[in-house]
């Protein structure tokens, strides 16, 4: 699952790969948002915390990897 953040004010968005599905994500970033002074918490595949306080979230965009392809393909 990959999960790209945007932060206010900051020239990048957070990208991270995480094991959760979309559904989980979902609810982690719904219950942050909830709360005033609220903090989201994610980690990724390899065991990093990611937190951002929700009151510096632009957007949070969750959506399944693809594979790309390796190599070149002839049409």
């Amino acid at each position: 699952m990959e999960v790209k953040i945007g932060v206010q004010y900051a020239p990048r968005e957070l990208v991270l790969d995480s094991d959760q599905s979309a559904d989980e994500v979902a609810k982690a970033v719904s219950q942050a948002l909830s709360e005033d002074n609220g903090v989201l918490s994610l980690t990724d595949k390899s065991g990093k915390q990611v937190f951002v306080a929700v009151g510096k979230i632009a957007y949070v965009e969750i959506s399944e990897q693809t594979q790309r392809p390796v190599g070149f393909t002839v049409s």
